[in-house]
């Protein structure tokens, strides 16, 4: 196993996992069409993968693996990141990939996925290293891990030796934070901590990565990251298309509980981290936690003025037309479930003491975009006034998604004998400086898993804390339905309300 880390290791080329099989739980579902399978092939593509490895579909479909393997074919060819897919490099993969039928509380089921482990260990030398993905609702994660435990295919630690057993688990982890502990607690009974990898891959965005790099690696901008010259820090995730074929899972978790909770709180905790000691997984989780536990918690009267909750009604988006959430699939057409969430959090810290933090997420927006956008203070106007025209304060902005990239805003003058003084921006984007296409975020975080690194997954005390900061508001409009929904049209950028609650701060949305 190599021992380089994520963010210091020369090259992609040099992180090659032991030997190993993972098997994915719910391979019939669309992520691992979309997702898994073409990450997959592309860490073969280049050369991350260990030459004994085997990918095994477990689902409750019955089929060959040969229609599995066509079917994979089919989805990598239509979404993975390089196009198109290589015809003799397919031909080496689809045979490591096998399917398996059985229901996920099966112990007949197990019994033949032991054995068919056993058979790959002795025909591909994959050393009984094992990485289980449960692509799955998350009703079904203590019955996996209890069966797979009960079967002997998750290994006592104690015991592991020249061998390991890892569970990657698809968030939301818990439906709020009692529901975390209960399924932390019933997990505990069958894994140890370090065996388990909650995936949000929010976290193996390259951006996202680089945040760190950026922060610590630049004197820069380290010494300005603080209340001293930062204003206020905005966070958006929107996304143009509704909810799909997700009616269901959305009913049951929403905008805030499904993006705010897990995947822009996991940014926000890296923006606004100290510096950790070291760039092992327990220093930067610790300096995570240390962020969370400092945000302040609201108080019921602060709900309303401090969070924003939204649903999209009819609109048009990109030019047609398109349904309202109470009118999509699988919803209760007099649902209240939110698909646009903000909430301005406060960090009570040294560093960020009196700087608000921004968060916005939502279904149904114009564009699809997710960006970092720090606001440093007004310079004064003394030297440059110009009349009802003060000076723009310089924005750093982080893309994450898409045309990855960092810009900055300074103001220059204009040429000419007048001197106005004008915004400019300064723009470097990954795929023109680098020239190539950032690597797929499951593609990282998978061949962490198979490496055993998990500094980009999210460690239980940083997911009960998030859930700490979001499950009193969640139980508050639980109990309080709104009387407006649906209150902003697809197609525009949310409820008027999102826009009262930047005003009262004296401040706005940044046009992304």
């Amino acid at each position: 196993m190599t021992d380089n880390h994520p963010l210091h290791e020369p090259g992609h080329s040099t992180r090659i996992a032991d030997p190993c099989v993972i098997v994915i739980f719910g391979a019939t579902g669309d992520l691992t069409a979309k997702k898994l399978m073409p990450a997959l092939y592309n860490l073969k593509r280049e050369g991350q993968l260990p030459t004994s490895f085997a990918c095994v579909g477990f689902a409750r479909r019955e089929k060959t693996h040969e229609v599995f393997r066509e079917e994979m074919k089919t989805a990598v060819s239509e979404h993975s990141r390089v196009k198109p897919i290589e015809e003799s490099l397919w031909g080496t993969f689809q045979e490591q990939v096998y399917y398996h039928q059985s229901e996920f509380d099966d112990d007949s089921g197990y019994e033949a996925l032991a054995k068919k482990l056993k058979d790959l260990d002795d025909q591909l030398g994959t050393r009984g290293n094992r990485v289980f993905y449960l692509s799955t609702q998350p009703s079904f994660f203590t019955c996996i891990v209890e069966k797979l435990r009960q079967h002997g295919l998750i290994y006592d630690t104690a015991e592991e030796g020249d061998h390991w057993s890892r569970v990657i688990i698809e968030k939301p982890f818990g439906h709020d934070l009692q529901s975390a502990h209960e399924l932390q607690k019933t997990l505990m009974q069958h894994l140890d901590e370090s065996q388990l990898y909650r995936i949000d891959h929010y976290l193996g965005k390259e951006t996202v990565q680089n945040i760190l790099t950026f922060r610590f690696a630049n004197s820069l901008f380290e010494s300005l990251w603080n209340n001293r010259y930062i204003d206020h820090i905005q966070i958006t995730a929107a996304e143009d298309i509704g909810i799909g074929t997700r009616g269901k899972f959305y009913e049951e978790s929403g905008l805030f509980r499904d993006i705010l909770q897990n995947h822009v709180m996991q940014v926000m905790s890296i923006v606004t981290m100290e510096p950790p000691v070291n760039l092992n997984a327990k220093s930067v989780h610790d300096e995570k936690v240390k962020v969370l536990e400092a945000v302040r918690r609201l108080k019921e009267e602060e709900y309303d003025s401090w969070a924003v909750r939204g649903q999209y009604g009819e609109g048009f988006v990109g030019g047609e037309a398109v349904k309202g959430y109470r009118q999509e699939d699988n919803v209760d057409p007099n649902s209240n479930m939110p698909t646009f969430g903000a909430i301005k959090l406060m960090i009570d810290n040294w560093r960020w003491d009196g700087v608000p933090i921004y968060l916005r997420a939502a279904k149904r927006l114009p564009k699809r975009a997710t960006e970092i956008a720090v606001t440093f203070k007004h310079p004064p106007n003394v030297l440059f006034q110009q009349e009802g025209h003060p000076n723009e304060p310089n924005v750093l902005a982080i893309r994450v998604q898409p045309n990855e990239g960092i810009s900055l805003k300074i103001n220059c003058k204009v040429p000419g004998p007048s001197s106005p003084i004008q915004p400019v921006k300064m723009d470097f984007r990954y795929g023109s400086f680098f020239g190539m296409t950032p690597p797929d975020a499951y593609e990282r975080l998978i061949c962490d898993c198979m490496i055993g690194d998990s500094t980009l997954f999210a460690r239980d005390d940083e997911v009960f804390h998030s859930w700490e900061i979001f499950s009193p508001l969640l139980d508050y409009y639980d109990s309080t339905p709104p009387q407006d929904f649906p209150n902003y049209q697809a197609g525009t950028w949310g409820p008027k309300a999102a826009e009262e609650l930047m005003a009262r701060d004296g401040r706005k949305w940044r046009l992304i």
